[in-house]
């Protein structure tokens, strides 16, 4: 039915730690909530390097979207939080690293902090499954 909220759910990434889903479908569009880099596991990483950090962030956010029956290339939006923007040019080399040649819509927004010490959090919106890939 049109208009229904779906949410997703998936242990491979870390669970919510708040009052919120990992991500809602609504639409054909996938709302991914911010990702920290919290490990599936629950293993906090904020006294790890912002390369880690970035990694786990963005680990988290394929896991989610594979939940979704979504990959990386169907990636619309993706705002990044980071505690510093001289993490910008580490977190543009993971990123690609993780996207290949795909370039959805993208923000970076320094900040002065995140919850927990951590340097990275990633917020993004998907097309949904099955929706048609168009060149």
């Amino acid at each position: 039915m049109a208009g229904d909220i779906e949410r997703i759910h998936t242990p491979n990434a870390a669970a919510p730690g708040g009052h919120y889903a990992q991500a809602v479908l609504h639409d054909g569009t996938l709302h991914v909530s911010g990702q920290l880099p919290v490990r599936a596991d629950g293993s906090h990483s904020s006294d790890q390097p912002f390369d880690v950090q970035a990694a786990l962030a963005l680990d988290n956010l394929l896991a989610i979207l594979a939940a979704a029956g979504c990959s990386a290339n169907d990636l619309l939006s993706v705002t990044v939080y980071v505690a510093g923007i001289e993490h910008w040019p580490v977190f543009d080399r993971v990123y690609r690293r993780y996207l290949g040649e795909h370039r959805p819509a993208r923000a970076v927004v320094p900040v002065p902090e995140l919850h927990h010490g951590y340097l990275i959090e990633i917020q993004a919106l998907a097309r949904g499954p099955g929706q048609e890939h168009r060149s």
